[in-house]
């Protein structure tokens, strides 16, 4: 379906490889259904259903599958593309389609299907396409966040690698990958440090007893949390009390 010399689009298929070709307009692969390799400059991408492609105009590709696939194209004059999205798109030409995209897709594959489009509805529909892909996709949610949120409020409680994992529903091999890759430290030196971070902001702000801070923070006892205080700041938990006492009343 063609709209104007600087806006078109149309639903393909692709199968075996052809030539490299090139064309002085810019080109969207937005597929619909299957998937499709395809070479950018010398730039290799598997397209699917949440990955798009965007061809800058005069750059060499090719297309090809081994399997049913359907693909809305769109071709357009780079001059409606505004700078900044089209800076980030010759950048980044595969482009991971966030769920509004992938909604826009699915319209206009529908309609394109089922009536057509008519010149008027591609051009609202365009703009409204290319913001959604200058969208930066949502960070997927921590697998950590509800462990966290559970651990932080309850540090008297025994946690172990293997409580924590239990509670996270993985394997503790999985959970030990999650906190190098999202935290960057492992389960037992992050409890540790939230632990000690606990207590002297008690020690420091509260009357408790160092007994009763030791048991709350999830400590064997008083002397196991002597020996994790000195060893962190140097200073026994009476030390590291005065000292924080001192220096804020001498604060203005």
């Amino acid at each position: 379906m063609s709209t104007s010399p600087r806006l078109s689009i149309d639903v393909r298929s692709y199968g075996a490889a052809h030539s490299a070709h090139r064309h002085d307009f810019a080109q969207l692969v937005l597929p619909l259904s299957g998937a499709l390799e395809i070479d950018i400059a010398g730039k290799g991408g598997r397209l699917g259903p949440c990955r798009a492609a965007f061809v800058e105009a005069g750059s060499s590709h090719t297309q090809t599958s081994d399997g049913p696939n359907r693909s809305l194209i769109l071709d357009l004059d780079p001059a409606l593309l505004k700078p900044a999205v089209g800076d980030r798109l010759i950048r980044h030409p595969f482009v991971a389609l966030t769920p509004v995209a992938g909604k826009l897709i699915d319209y206009m594959g529908l309609m394109l299907d089922s009536r057509g489009v008519s010149a008027d509805n591609l051009r609202l529909w365009v703009p409204l396409l290319l913001d959604a892909l200058a969208e930066e996709p949502a960070r997927p949610r921590s697998r950590l966040g509800t462990l966290l949120a559970a651990v932080e409020p309850d540090l008297a409680k025994p946690w172990t690698a293997e409580t924590m994992a239990e509670r996270a529903c993985v394997s503790v091999s999985r959970l030990h990958a999650l906190f190098r890759a999202e935290l960057d430290t492992t389960p037992r030196a992050w409890l540790a440090e939230v632990r000690l971070k606990r207590a002297c902001g008690w020690l420091a702000r509260s009357d408790l007893s160092i007994a009763e801070i030791a048991y709350r923070t999830g400590y064997a006892d008083q002397s196991a949390f002597t020996r994790a205080m000195r060893r962190a700041t140097g200073l026994t938990p009476a030390a590291y009390r005065r000292q924080s006492r001192e220096t804020r009343h001498k604060s203005p």
